[in-house]
């Protein structure tokens, strides 16, 4: 991963959590890319990371052998038809962070033949704590099968499926499972209030408890 450039299409939160965390692992800040159509953005990413950054889709696929689509589910499909000629041509890793879009779509709009990973990532993904799931096609190689794990886990947990169809229970669970723990965790604060507590005490208390169990499940050597 250090001695590979990196292009990233959509410059949002997903794509700056990984560029953060790939650079903390050692990649260099200049082999980064970065094209999103919000110049205030760019110039964001730009003074945050020291990267590339431009509006330019098929420049940055021209560029770079790992292309991570970090667009949102609806745009996908015109960002895959506008590289598809490029990435014919070159045939760099895909990696897909759109939730919903199957391989066979993604290949389909990129032209045929590409080497695409598709991945499920999750919000605390965003504080390097992510938890996601990796699918990848029988173009991708064994390298860049370690090269995609590699990126997805800069910002946590990252695990491959046998299957694709695996991809919707990720969903299930690790995709919207924080949202459960959240309210898990609203419910607990409220229970510590009508008990008398005073809202900030209960709330803490009931975010530490979260926090404590969760690094107890993961480091514990009991089931």
């Amino acid at each position: 991963m250090k001695n590979s450039t990196i292009g990233f299409i959509g410059g949002g939160n997903m794509a700056a959590s990984l560029i953060g965390g790939i650079i903390a692992g050692g990649c260099d800040a200049a082999s980064i890319h970065v094209s999103d159509p919000s110049a205030e953005r760019c110039d964001w990413l730009s003074g945050q990371f020291g990267i590339n950054v431009g509006s330019d889709n098929v420049a940055l696929a021209d560029a770079c052998e790992v292309i991570v689509l970090a667009v949102k589910p609806q745009m996908l499909r015109p960002v895959c038809e506008g590289l598809a000629e490029v990435v014919s041509e070159r045939k760099p890793l895909v990696i897909s962070v759109a939730a919903g879009i199957r391989i066979a779509d993604i290949e389909r709009w990129l032209g045929g033949e590409a080497a695409v990973v598709r991945t499920m990532p999750n919000t605390p993904a965003l504080l390097q704590s992510g938890a996601t799931g990796l699918y990848a096609n029988p173009q991708v190689s064994a390298s860049q099968r370690e090269l995609a794990e590699g990126i997805m886990r800069a910002v946590g947990l990252a695990l491959w499926l046998d299957d694709e169809a695996q991809m919707d229970a990720v969903t299930a669970l690790s995709g919207s499972g924080p949202a459960y723990f959240f309210l898990v965790i609203e419910a607990m604060q409220a229970a510590g209030e009508k008990l008398g507590l005073e809202a900030d005490t209960a709330r803490l208390l009931a975010l530490q408890t979260a926090f404590g169990a969760a690094r107890m499940a993961l480091e514990s050597p009991d089931d």
